[in-house]
């Protein structure tokens, strides 16, 4: 994959996160949290993509911030916490048979959808500013 597609990936997590947006108005919370959890994925790819040359096939935000340390990008310390909460979002907004009983739309909430995006758009600025830094 060519390294400078990191344009068309944070494009993309940008769209998502305008998904998700729209996703939590509608009410659609669970599918608005894991929209939320793509943003994130997206634009950690894309910074890992521009600043490493590296495109990680995790989809783990937490993992994406590692690979991130190790290649050198300052991390802010408080985007731990919004990696830990975006990773939950991956699968059990999509799979009943993640939880004992109910569809998984019934699990979540409109906290639960503000709580995802408020850390989808912190991580969707730290990569963009990040992307845009290296492009100087």
């Amino acid at each position: 994959m060519s390294m400078r597609r990191y344009v068309d990936w944070l494009r993309e997590a940008e769209d998502d996160l305008a998904a998700a947006e729209d996703l939590l108005r509608l009410g659609r919370y669970s599918k608005a949290c894991f929209f939320a959890q793509q943003a994130a994925e997206k634009a950690l790819k894309a910074l890992l993509m521009k600043t490493a040359g590296l495109f990680a096939r995790t989809h783990s935000v937490v993992e994406l911030l590692r690979l991130a340390r190790e290649h050198g990008i300052p991390v802010p310390e408080g985007l731990g916490r919004a990696a830990e909460r975006l990773d939950r979002f991956y699968v059990p907004t999509r799979y009943p048979n993640v939880w004992p009983s109910g569809a998984p739309f019934e699990h979540y909430d409109e906290g639960d959808a503000r709580e995802a995006l408020r850390y989808a758009r912190e991580v969707l600025a730290f990569a963009r500013a990040e992307v845009e830094g290296a492009a100087r």
